[in-house]
């Protein structure tokens, strides 16, 4: 009877609803006080086991909950205001059979490219672009930017009005020109000035919309993604001092006229590859983009304090030691034109010039031309389906890497590449 009063009203009322028997209470009671009196003894192991216990038990669960509302709803107030979103992952693969100086080097079956890609709006001013190459191998966290290679975009947009638009995370450097614009698995061999600039990289990017033909974007982004000695070749030239500030500042202007079918886009970029070693870009790209043509010519030039392409550099090399080179410029010409043939068709043409200077003489290395280098692709792709983005293609590639006599000086020779490519490329929408 004594222990029924100390149960008190909350155990009275239990017994009376029959959600428990009175002895069932009664030894809950007994349990409780058992543990009080154990408690006063041994307080503080017991409190830290506890403590053990749920924070192993937190870490087991997911950091969010399904109860739990998301980021975009508590933005929201509770709705989940998704503009738009689309998921997809883009897929090339082929079987190329190429040839080195006319010889067979190798055949066989690659998969070019494949990429995952997720994009969408919400709340009517925010976008979001995430895309993810699995081509590419890299160390899971790259020191400047502390994000994997792998990961091309991972960026966020705020649309503030109907002028300004601004973007942060890891995304495209505004370098122009169509082939370095366009999405790459639209290309089927890159230049090799496109092929070596940094172009996915983290910082800041400020849109103003003049109008529905004049656009200019103002960016600043990272120059690379890791360490200085792994941007360079063969490491920083001897005396020479990393940055303390390895940015890049670019300015671009994109302008549309004859109803959107002329595509004008230039850039100016500057940046700081070490100390008192810079580097400048200038690249453009004009378009013709009006059925059934698309045309492009882009103009892309660097000038750079420091070899960061390496492209140079590789032909200096001397009983297996090479160097890095300083005071070095690239200039790039690329033409294409695309004719869709019928509804399934499409053929195109490219040509590519390309050329790589000494612009400075320094201790055993003399100013001038080191490398010239032209290709010419020839391609046909079929569209099984209309209005979607499957194609098979057969693609012709030649190109020839010509070394100048001060190259040659260094026992590098010139060679010509050829290439036989047939492939499919897919864009699967997931959703």
């Amino acid at each position: 009877e004594t222990e029924h009063v100390e149960v008190g009203f909350a155990g009275r009322l239990a017994c009376k609803i029959g959600s428990y028997s009175p002895k069932s209470v009664i030894f809950m009671w007994r349990f409780r006080n058992m543990v009080k009196k154990y408690m006063k003894r041994s307080g503080i192991i017991l409190g830290l086991w506890l403590g053990g216990v749920t924070m192993a038990a937190a870490q087991s669960e997911p950091m969010i909950s399904f109860g739990e509302e998301s980021l975009l709803e508590r933005l929201t107030d509770g709705q989940r205001k998704v503009d738009w979103a689309d998921m997809n992952i883009q897929f090339c693969s082929a079987v190329d059979a190429s040839f080195q100086n006319g010889e067979l080097d190798e055949a066989a079956f690659k998969v070019q490219r494949i990429r995952l890609e997720v994009l969408g709006g919400f709340h009517e001013k925010f976008t979001y672009h995430f895309r993810q190459s699995l081509n590419q191998y890299t160390t899971p966290n790259i020191p400047l930017d502390n994000l994997s290679g792998s990961v091309e975009l991972a960026m966020v947009g705020w649309q503030l009005n109907d002028k300004w638009k601004l973007t942060a995370g890891k995304q495209p450097v505004q370098f122009s020109g169509y082939e370095c614009w366009v999405n790459a698995i639209k290309v089927r061999h890159y230049s090799d000035f496109n092929n070596t600039i940094p172009c996915y990289q983290a910082g800041l990017n400020v849109a103003y919309k003049m109008n529905d033909s004049h656009e200019f974007n103002f960016q600043l982004t990272n120059n690379r993604n890791g360490d200085s000695n792994d941007q360079f070749m063969y490491g920083l030239p001897e005396g020479v001092e990393p940055t303390k500030i390895p940015l890049l500042a670019t300015v671009n202007w994109d302008g549309y006229f004859v109803n959107h079918a002329m595509q004008l886009r230039y850039s100016l970029s500057y940046g700081q590859l070490a100390k008192n070693k810079n580097v400048f870009y200038f690249t453009c790209g004009n378009v013709w983009d009006k059925k059934p043509f698309l045309g492009y010519i882009d103009f892309m030039y660097s000038r750079e304090g420091i070899d960061s392409k390496g492209l140079i550099s590789g032909v200096t090399v001397q009983d297996g030691a090479g160097q890095t080179l300083s005071d070095v410029d690239y200039f790039t010409t690329i033409f294409n034109l695309d004719y869709r043939v019928a509804s399934h068709w499409n053929v195109y043409v490219k040509g590519v010039y390309e050329q790589g200077n000494v612009f400075k003489s320094s201790g055993n290395i003399s100013a001038g031309t080191y490398r010239r280098v032209w290709n010419a692709q020839l391609c046909a792709e079929y569209y099984p389906l209309k209005n979607s983005e499957l194609l098979c293609y057969l693609h012709l590639l030649y190109k020839n890497v010509h070394l100048t006599e001060r190259a040659r000086r260094w026992g590098a020779e010139s060679y010509n590449h050829q290439r036989i490519s047939l492939g499919l490329v897919y864009t699967l929408p997931v959703f």
